[in-house]
């Protein structure tokens, strides 16, 4: 019951956004603005606060981040392996089916369970290995949609990759908590406390907004592929950094915000990539819809057998 407790809230937080944009109070025009506002002021706000008062020699594992890492690039392996068997209409649409198996929604949900389910402790380890973990996602991610495109102005052009690492602002709020936590560098009350106030609007509003976001339309014409593609990324990938973490003999305490990360749904930024760099769109929106609403079971499965809540 304990951990049905810390889960089910966010989830019903996610359905009430959904509900609010069917009634119209989160109407389309909304969701663009909002996303903008929390992806690059709230969300960054928050990470960097709870990274910078950490003492980073305590918070972080190096052990954790290879392992996460390692977990990522494997399942982007398989993955890409696996489309090569699979028919398509068109040869962009392996690219996101790669893309939607690894790419997990690390800003929006795996830091709200991190922070409900494990304290502001659990919120600075994931927001640590965040740092990392979203940066390998990018990359593959940009990687695999390029070299999947059928458009010759997108393919192989790596300057998108670099562009897309350097103004993603989660993983520049993630190396400047880290930076300050480091040298120690004090942080003025009163702009502590601005900060406190704009991170305190994140993750209710990305809830919100992840559910608004949802769609279900797309799904029934594609079931059996979007199934498959969300318990590989549910399943297998935190699966894989479980039985690494166990291996080592980590502690829950220690392995769990990495396994959160893991463990998250399809990024809702997916569907932006595939639009983007020449995958389909479609498939990713319905992926993401699908595996958000599995992952309220699965998160829970994963930290009943971590035994930490």
């Amino acid at each position: 019951m304990t951990i049905l407790s810390k889960i089910l809230p966010i989830f019903i937080v996610i359905m009430l956004g959904w509900i609010f944009h069917q009634r119209g109070f989160m109407p389309q025009s909304f969701l663009g603005p909002g996303n903008r506002l929390v992806f690059y002021l709230a969300i960054p706000a928050m990470i960097f606060r709870s990274i910078a008062g950490t003492n980073l020699s305590s918070q972080f594992d190096i052990y954790v981040v290879a392992i996460s890492l390692s977990a990522v690039l494997i399942v982007f392996l398989i993955a890409w392996f696996a489309v090569g068997f699979i028919r398509v209409e068109r040869t962009g649409q392996r690219g996101t089916m790669v893309q939607s198996a690894f790419h997990g929604n690390i800003g929006y949900i795996a830091l709200a369970i991190a922070f409900y389910a494990l304290g502001n402790e659990g919120l600075a380890r994931a927001g640590i290995i965040a740092g990392f973990v979203m940066i390998l996602q990018n990359v593959l991610a940009i990687f695999i949609l390029q070299y999947y495109s059928e458009n010759d102005a997108i393919k192989g052009k790596m300057s998108a990759i670099i562009v897309n690492m350097l103004g993603n602002p989660v993983i520049l709020a993630s190396m400047a908590g880290i930076g300050v936590s480091v040298l120690g560098a004090p942080i003025p009350k009163v702009v502590d406390q601005t900060i406190e106030i704009i991170g305190g609007l994140a993750l209710p509003m990305a809830l919100l907004i992840i559910g608004a976001s949802l769609s279900f339309e797309l799904v029934r014409f594609r079931i059996i592929s979007v199934l498959s593609v969300s318990l590989v990324k549910l399943i297998v990938l935190p699966g894989l950094g479980f039985i690494g973490f166990r291996l080592l003999g980590l502690s829950p305490q220690d392995y769990v915000p990495g396994l959160v990360l893991l463990a998250t749904p399809t990024a809702t930024i997916a569907v932006v990539m595939a639009h983007e760099i020449d995958g389909d769109m479609d498939f990713a929106a319905a992926t993401v819809s699908v595996s958000t609403l599995l992952s309220a079971l699965t998160f829970s499965l994963w930290l009943k057998l971590s035994g930490l809540i």
